[in-house]
């Protein structure tokens, strides 16, 4: 069956299973994002911020194939710089978040 592929209907079919896995991929780490959360504070932020995170990353995707060379290449510097910023600040929040979130659920001493 592969043998009648020609060199572009293969790099299509690697594009589709590439993206069919890499969508998979992300809801599966995003339904553990979520899952993982210790109260109803932390996964309704988990569930905002993973929405926020699905749209950031569609719109990039987006603009990298829909922008013609060299603009779509200068995508990566604000991508990178957004995504490395966004995790921190995701990652502080959910801190505090549980730190708060465990302060009401323990017991009077």
């Amino acid at each position: 069956m592969l043998e009648n592929l020609t060199g572009s209907q293969i790099g299509i079919l690697g594009g589709i299973i590439g993206t069919v896995l890499g969508c998979a991929g992300g809801a599966f780490g995003t339904y553990c994002s979520i899952k993982n959360t210790k109260g109803p504070l932390e996964r309704k932020f988990m569930i905002n911020a993973s929405t926020w995170a699905w749209i950031a990353v569609t719109i990039f995707l987006v603009l990298l194939i829909g922008l013609p060379s060299p603009y779509r290449f200068l995508m990566w510097a604000p991508y990178g710089i957004m995504l490395t910023l966004g995790i921190r600040y995701i990652n502080k929040k959910q801190a505090e978040i549980r730190t708060i979130e465990a302060s009401h659920r323990q017991p009077p001493a």
